[in-house]
């Protein structure tokens, strides 16, 4: 027991500080309980048995799913329809936003939901002069409500009910909680309507020109190549490396026609005007020593940055906490001629960065402002761990695929509902259905899947059997119990929440379910109280991460894109998260007993 319990200590500290990958601290789980073994009760094929978990199986299908529902481009129609069915009314333009993302995100994965919605909602701030950073945190708030409305809203409850029907026989039916998740979410729903959007400030403002937005005015420049330049005849590659100023040439124009970084082969040529990316003490030094003139214009706009022969454009693209980026710099990984794009600028944590970006390791939830072609944008699209703030052009979308994504989501659903058979077999005929069909391409399956999901989970679940083999479980649900004696059942079910809660906000949800629902059936079962009404609290509890922007991958997308300072979602998320705990262990009092 005292092995598990030092093996939880060292994967609670990694998650929590992520100096490892979580998901390869999750493959190291598996490695550390098999060869712990005769401490552990885990060997060989019990170590390796999350791979072929129905949990695991069934998350990758969703994954999957929900890429064919996203292809199909029926949210931005329903964003269109919002716009114009509010005609400038802020309340019913941001009630329909987030209606719209806890509703969808019953039946589709949360995550895929807000990074759909994240470029719709921006389109429609920007168009309807509304600050971004109103809608935003909202609608990921929304999805993680939402997502509990039905079995295969999150990965969570998939997880929850493949370990409550290891440990209680009771695996949940695909509607088990939906009046549950339904008060939850109108509660949710109420409060974001009423206070929620009071609570937060309008860190970005309403802009149209991403170059407003990100207040570039005094980081962008024009200026021409003289006859006396000592650049004439030189290539940029050459120039930029000798210089070694924070410098960047983001486009050259010549002739009429116009060329966009990287530009490393191209030779200066007096008359060559030139955009730059720099400060005003570099761009002061420059013209002086290498005899450039300043092109006099009152500014300089997104539009500048356009070039329809190469459909170059200004684009936002947020980094996710698994994108293999996260820890490198734009100079480390030579992000210009790897994505054939150029960062301009950085917002992290509700601050603009400029100076000396190259150098600055990224994390996840950055936002970089980047002057890419058509095909670089395409490629960050179709990556999933990156998300582009802006929407897709339609020819990209398979809207004529509408009613047969639907039709096969509603199938996957139906069958598993009746249960005519597992959600399992069900999921994965869906995905079978919608490559059959070519709602999703073959070669888009396995991009769709966010993979270190699939390895923590799979990693995961020995740490559980370990926990109730090993007797740790019982031993830690005994400890609570002592502490909370005298105190009725229902406030001890109040206990666990609010403790899942808090350990949700520093590690993976699904890590908080693996630890805690164990424990809170053991705490139920010493107590003479309900146990499956314990794990209905863990389930909500750590599906619902409020507090900070790293406590939920929904959070994370937003925190960029907003604006947001990490403070911001305590502000908003605080007391939400307070109400819903009252609201939640009250409904599963009221429903299932304690």
């Amino acid at each position: 027991m005292l092995v598990v319990l030092g093996l939880i200590a060292i994967v609670l500290v990694l998650f929590i500080t992520e100096v490892i990958p979580i998901d390869i601290t999750a493959l190291g789980v598996i490695v550390a309980v098999v060869l712990l073994e005769p401490w552990t009760g885990v060997g060989p094929t019990d170590g390796v048995a999350g791979f072929a978990s129905p949990a695991t199986i069934t998350v990758l299908a969703m994954f999957v799913l929900s890429e064919g529902i996203r292809r199909t481009g029926v949210l931005r129609r329903l964003g269109n329809a919002i716009v114009a069915w509010a005609q400038g009314s802020f309340y019913k333009q941001y009630g329909a936003l987030i209606g719209l993302s806890g509703g969808t995100a019953g039946i589709i994965n949360n995550t895929p939901v807000v990074a759909m919605m994240i470029p719709m909602t921006t389109n429609i701030a920007r168009k309807t002069k509304t600050s971004p950073s109103k809608l935003l945190m909202p609608i990921s708030f929304a999805s993680m409500l939402g997502g509990m409305l039905t079995l295969i809203g999150t990965s969570t409850s998939i997880l929850a009910s493949d370990v409550s029907a290891r440990l209680l026989d009771h695996p949940f039916s695909m509607f088990e909680f939906t009046a549950l998740g339904a008060i939850v979410l109108g509660t949710g729903l109420v409060y974001l309507m009423t206070v929620g959007h009071r609570l937060l400030p309008e860190r970005i403002k309403p802009e149209e020109d991403l170059t407003d937005e990100f207040e570039m005015s005094g980081y962008l420049a024009e200026v021409v190549v003289t006859e006396e330049s000592p650049l004439v005849g030189r290539t940029v590659r050459e120039t930029l490396g000798q210089m070694e100023l924070d410098l960047d040439i983001v486009q050259m124009r010549r002739d009429g026609e116009a060329f966009a970084a990287p530009l490393g082969p191209k030779e200066f040529r007096a008359g060559d005007v030139l955009l730059l990316r720099t400060n005003r003490d570099v761009l002061v030094e420059l013209m002086d020593t290498q005899e450039l003139e300043p092109v006099v214009r009152t500014k300089i706009t997104e539009a500048d940055f356009e070039i329809e022969a190469e459909n170059e454009a200004l684009v936002e693209v947020v980094l996710l906490s698994d994108n293999p980026l996260v820890g490198e710099t734009l100079r480390s990984v030579t992000f210009a001629q790897r994505y054939d794009a150029l960062v301009l600028a950085l917002r992290r944590q509700g601050e603009l960065l400029y100076d000396e970006i190259d150098a600055v390791p990224l994390q996840g939830g950055d936002t970089l402002l980047v002057q890419a072609s058509g095909r670089a944008i395409k490629q960050f699209e179709q990556n999933r761990t990156f998300v582009v703030v802006q929407e897709e052009d339609e020819v990209s979308f398979r809207s004529e695929k509408l009613p047969l994504a639907l039709g096969i989501i509603g199938l996957v659903v139906g069958l598993a509902a009746m249960e005519i058979m597992p959600i399992l077999v069900s999921a994965l005929g869906g995905v079978v259905a919608m490559v059959a069909t070519g709602c999703v391409q073959p070669n888009e399956v396995y991009e769709a899947v966010d993979w270190s999901v699939i390895v923590l989970l799979a990693g995961l679940i020995p740490l559980g059997m370990a926990m109730e083999r090993s007797g740790t479980a019982e031993y830690l649900a005994y400890g609570v119990t002592e502490m909370s004696a005298g105190l009725p059942a229902v406030a001890l079910l109040l206990v666990f929440y609010v403790f899942t809660s808090l350990v949700t906000q520093l590690i993976s949800n699904n890590a908080s379910v693996i630890l805690m629902i164990p424990m809170a059936v053991e705490a139920a079962q010493l107590t003479g109280a309900n146990p499956f009404s314990f794990v209905l609290a863990v389930t909500f509890a750590a599906s619902g991460a409020l507090l900070t922007p790293i406590g939920y991958q929904t959070n994370l997308m937003v925190y960029g894109p907003g604006g947001y300072r990490f403070t911001d979602f305590l502000r908003m998320g605080a007391p939400l998260q307070l109400l819903l705990s009252i609201v939640t262990c009250g409904g599963i009092w009221m429903i299932w007993g304690v």
